[in-house]
């Protein structure tokens, strides 16, 4: 198969097969950290600029390392020094970083459908960091490379996601992504924060969470977004923590094989137990050490990889 994308911006646009080839491609490059040079030069005199208008740890970390691991050049910048916050367009800002031959722009932006606005008025590869409440298909990508290195097949696999699925871009791009490879997703929450219409994205809503995670082969974890809520959609922490949290109580009923994953950044004894963040059910930082090698197969097929000259 030859890679025939000029963006990666959403999980929804792109096919099993594509899917299949950047799951493959990370598979093959994560080895390169664990050797003694973490370094290959592959990507030597790319560039890549980091957009980042949302504050990040993980996922800026991440494609910082993956652009340095195949010795690209990696710029960040942050929404508190750019020309932004002086008045100057989301469109001219990259317009002007365009400007300067960057070869891949990844930008992480608050309003749903920036990434897919910059792709259309620009002609560098653009990639999807996380917009708004829409899409994290490098989340996603990599969620499921670390459930793959374990389960093996998606076929028939049974995926719970569980928390405040209505704020959550990771839960769409994931719910997409799983029943698109062909697991059976479920998901639950308070009715608060199941969105209208959420099961034509591919998936089901349990009745409660003890339904969802009952015989489930991997349960991922969602934290609250109060930062996207216009007020605190439950009575108290503590009552979330006992309704829909993955507790010790919980812990104890859900597979022997079951996987554990989050997102991050996880809010201990709130969505997940600490005996469920760090026992051996968990593979939350499994995720995050996957998330170099996702996203360094991300630039590789972007910038390094075949492509066809018609691309999208």
């Amino acid at each position: 198969m030859i890679w025939s994308k000029k963006h990666i911006l959403d999980i929804a646009s792109l096919s099993r097969d594509e899917i299949s080839m950047i799951l493959e491609t990370a598979s093959g490059l994560k080895e390169i950290s664990e050797r003694p040079i973490k370094k290959v030069p592959t990507l030597r005199g790319k560039t890549v600029v980091l957009f980042f208008m949302e504050p990040s740890t993980r996922t800026r970390i991440s494609f910082d390392i993956a652009a340095k691991r195949l010795s690209a050049d990696s710029i960040s910048i942050a929404a508190s020094s750019s020309s932004i916050i002086k008045g100057e367009t989301l469109i001219d800002t990259a317009r002007n970083i365009e400007a300067m031959r960057p070869d891949i722009i990844v930008i992480r932006h608050s309003s749903a459908g920036a990434p897919h606005l910059l792709a259309q008025n620009l002609s560098v590869s653009i990639v999807n960091a996380g917009d708004g409440m829409h899409a994290h298909p490098t989340q996603a990508l990599l969620d499921m490379m670390t459930v793959k290195e374990i389960k093996k097949d998606f076929t028939n696999l049974k995926v719970a996601i569980i928390g405040d699925i209505a704020h959550s871009r990771v839960a769409r791009s994931n719910i997409i992504g799983f029943s698109r490879m062909g697991a059976n997703v479920t998901i639950a929450g308070p009715p608060t924060m199941i969105p209208a219409g959420i099961e034509a994205l591919g998936t089901t809503i349990a009745k409660n969470v003890d339904e969802a995670i009952e015989d489930a082969d991997v349960i991922m974890m969602l934290r609250i977004q109060k930062e996207r809520q216009k007020s605190f959609l439950m009575p108290s922490e503590r009552e979330y923590a006992v309704r829909f949290g993955l507790n010790r109580s919980r812990l104890q009923r859900i597979r022997s094989d079951a996987l554990i994953l989050h997102p991050g950044p996880i809010n201990r004894g709130i969505e997940i137990a600490p005996e469920a963040a760090d026992g051996p059910h968990s593979i939350i930082l499994d995720q995050v050490t996957n998330g170099v090698a996702l996203r360094m197969a991300v630039f590789y097929l972007l910038a390094g990889g075949i492509r066809n000259a018609d691309s999208d």
